[in-house]
């Protein structure tokens, strides 16, 4: 797609408005503009999709207690000693937790985060 030359400068073709002669010196530089915005458009719609399918996917899990290895939590433990993932210190401490497929934490002999909180409550009194 060219442009036409006027006696001002050069015509847009599809537009067909005058560009001066300085706006050409700027021009590259709305290329770099719009190709940027368009790729920031590509990626957060990206990020988007991608939180949304983690969404979903946490809703085919649980939070299962008293399974995870020291090092391999998945966040904040219920104790508050530590708010990180991967910061437990002992295996299968009951108040570290990691999560599961649905309905399979029983299976792992792991607990409810209900269940961890009370056998927490028993070790305390």
């Amino acid at each position: 797609m060219g442009r036409a030359r006027g006696r001002a400068g050069l015509t847009d073709p599809v537009l067909g408005l005058r560009l001066h002669d300085s706006t050409l010196n700027e021009h590259p530089m709305n290329h770099r503009l719009v190709a940027s915005s368009a790729l920031a458009s590509v990626v957060a719609t990206g990020l988007a999709a991608a939180t949304s399918a983690h969404g979903a996917d946490d809703k085919a899990k649980e939070k299962c207690y008293g399974i995870a290895k020291a090092g391999q939590n998945d966040c904040a433990n219920l104790s508050a000693t530590h708010a990180c993932a991967g910061e437990s210190k002992a295996d299968h401490a009951v108040d570290e937790w990691k999560y599961v497929a649905a309905g399979t934490c029983k299976q792992l002999k792991g607990l409810s985060e209900a269940e961890a909180k009370a056998k927490l409550k028993g070790k305390k009194v």
